[in-house]
Formats: C-alpha cells, sequence, structure tokens
C-alpha cells in the first residue's frame, strides 16, 4: 500500500488528485490519501447541484462549489474537517463495502477513547449522531472509497450552506440537519487538532500495514493533476452543467437512496430524460438515459426496456421495477 498527504487546500484541485491516482496509479493495488478542503460543498456525482445548495449563501460567502466522481449525497467541507481515500484493485465491482473500508477510522477513535460504529447505508456514527458520511466509484474494476469526517466543522455554516431536502429530515424523525451531526473533536475525551486528528489516522494505517510507504508525484503527474483541475473538475460545466428542459418531473425515496426525474415528453414519448440523486452505481447513469429516448412513458414500457440491463449497475440496491416506478407512475 501507498499513502499520499495532500497538503493542497484547494478543493477542485483535490478532486482532480484523488482521479488522477484512481484512474491512473494502477499499478498500485492499495493507495490511502488524507486531505483538507477550503470551505466548499461537494456534491454526489449523480445530483443536481443547484437543488443541493443554498447558493445565494455559498456566493455571498465564498465557498466553492464542485462535483466529485463517487455518488451518494452532498457534504459540507472546511478547513476543520479531514477527508481520506482508499483505492483498491482487491474489490469485486459492485461490493459498495462501506463498513470494511470505514474500519480505520472507527479504531482510530477507539484509540482515542471514543466508540464509533457504522450505521445505515454509509454513515458513521457516535452515540446515534452523525460525524462521516461515505461514498464509493468504481473504474475498470478498481475501487475508490472517500469519507468526509467532520472534526471540527462550523455547524451554523454547514446547516445554511446545505439546502436539505425536507422529507430527508422527517424520513430521519428529527427536527433539524443540526440535530444529527457531531464534531469529533466533541466528542473526544482530550482535544486535538484536525493536523494532530490526521497524523494519528495515517499513523494507525502505518501499523496496520507496516510495508506501506509514501507515493511521491513526478513533476510531469503534478502537471496533469493541474490540467485535470483546471479543465474538467474546476469548470462551471462540470459542476454545474446545463439545466434540463423537462415536462415531468418525479421524485421518489428508497432505502438505497433518492431519484429525481426530469422528463421532456411529447405525444408521450421521451424526448429527454436527466436522472438526478444520492444513489450509487458502478456505472454511469446517462447509460439508462440514453436508451430511454424514443420510449413511450409509460410503466410497462419503461420497465421493459429497463429489463434489457442490469439496473443495479447503475443504482445499487433498488430493483427495476423500483427505478421505472421513480421515473413514471
Amino acid at each position: 500500500m501507498k499513502y499520499i498527504v495532500n497538503t493542497s487546500n484547494d478543493p477542485a484541485y483535490n478532486i482532480a488528485l484523488e482521479a488522477y491516482a484512481f484512474r491512473e496509479l494502477t499499478q498500485e493495488d492499495e493507495i490511502f490519501i488524507l486531505w483538507i478542503n477550503e470551505p466548499a460543498i461537494i456534491i454526489g456525482r449523480h445530483q443536481n447541484a443547484i437543488e443541493e445548495i443554498n447558493k445565494e449563501y455559498t456566493d455571498a460567502h465564498g465557498i466553492h462549489i464542485c462535483r466529485r466522481l463517487s455518488g451518494g449525497g452532498a457534504v459540507y467541507h472546511d478547513l476543520n474537517n479531514l477527508n481520506y481515500t482508499i483505492i483498491s484493485n482487491k474489490t469485486s465491482e459492485g461490493a459498495f463495502d462501506f463498513e470494511t473500508f470505514s474500519q480505520p477510522v472507527i479504531d482510530t477513535l477507539a484509540d482515542l477513547g471514543v466508540k464509533a460504529e457504522f450505521t445505515g447505508r454509509n454513515d458513521l456514527e457516535i452515540d446515534g449522531k452523525k460525524f462521516c458520511g461515505n461514498a464509493q466509484a468504481y473504474y475498470k474494476g478498481r475501487m475508490m472509497h472517500h469519507g468526509c469526517l467532520l472534526f471540527d466543522v462550523d455547524m451554523t455554516v454547514l446547516g445554511d450552506a446545505l439546502k436539505v431536502s425536507k422529507d430527508k429530515i422527517e424520513s430521519k424523525g428529527i427536527k433539524s440537519v443540526r440535530a444529527r451531526v457531531t464534531n469529533i473533536n466533541d466528542e473526544l475525551p482530550e482535544k486535538m487538532t484536525v493536523i494532530e486528528f490526521r497524523d494519528a489516522l495515517l499513523d494507525h494505517m502505518k501499523k496496520t500495514y507496516p510495508d506501506m510507504t509514501e507515493y511521491v508525484f513526478s513533476d510531469e503527474e503534478l502537471k496533469a493533476i493541474q490540467e485535470s483541475r483546471d479543465t474538467q473538475f474546476g469548470t462551471w460545466e462540470w459542476t454545474f452543467g446545463s439545466s434540463p428542459e423537462y415536462t415531468i418531473s418525479r421524485f421518489m425515496r428508497y432505502p438505497a437512496g433518492k431519484i429525481t426525474t426530469y422528463a421532456n415528453v411529447d405525444k408521450s414519448i421521451i424526448k429527454s430524460i436527466k436522472l438526478y440523486g444520492d444513489f450509487f452505481g458502478v456505472k454511469d447513469a446517462t447509460d439508462i438515459e440514453e436508451m430511454l429516448v424514443g420510449v413511450p412513458y409509460d410503466y410497462q414500457h419503461i420497465l421493459e426496456k429497463l429489463s434489457t440491463v442490469d439496473t443495479s449497475d447503475y443504482f445499487a440496491g433498488m430493483t427495476k421495477e423500483e427505478v421505472a416506478k421513480a421515473i413514471v407512475a
């Protein structure tokens, strides 16, 4: 295993670096990366950015908006938030084994006197309060797992910057986002800085993997990462894209995630369709969008079309019937 301590605080650059390690450093079976961002909202691969953020607030406070490669929901980062990434060739596609890859964080906190546990679909909690959300992506048999650790984040900003959907709050049976989350530092018997916690997590990994060594990027690799940041991950097109034209919109929530559908339908035929949500998938949902163009907008026709592919590759944990119902009643 190799480790990378990324000292950049530029969110778009950090996503580009992570993507480079994921897609290009395939000769490395396992990679562990630690990184910290300036204030930013990082949205999931399939999310509609405008629907997930309070843009007036983020613009006024200079908060970056960036889109990552993995699915899942939007998260808030700042300089007191620690992010970690594990990239591995040693996993089968479609596993989405969040719990196994969260274990280093759970073990490190145990060493520091805090009991944490994996809960739900992809969360880590302390005494029922979330402090970490996890996401994963797959690329040519390679898996990337990353987690966003709330260490000493300004919860007021978190609540104001993220436009959390009302149904998500109600489905948890609580009154506000702030009631569901906690900072790691608030739970520690002895307080520390985010850098000290980063070092503690890295030390734990070094003890667990005694043969682990540091990977140092060459000048050529750093140039490629910067170019990726400037031409993809730092662009408006990647983060926001164009708003879909639609005549019909639908929303469905399942245990495996939510799907919001925007369909432009003319004379009962789908002319264009866009699927947003916090779902996970091995393959990109744009494949599904393209295959549904020209299909009659009714449940049976859409279900028949979806039956020609393995929809679990695109919407992990959902049946083709559930996906069809998210698109049409």
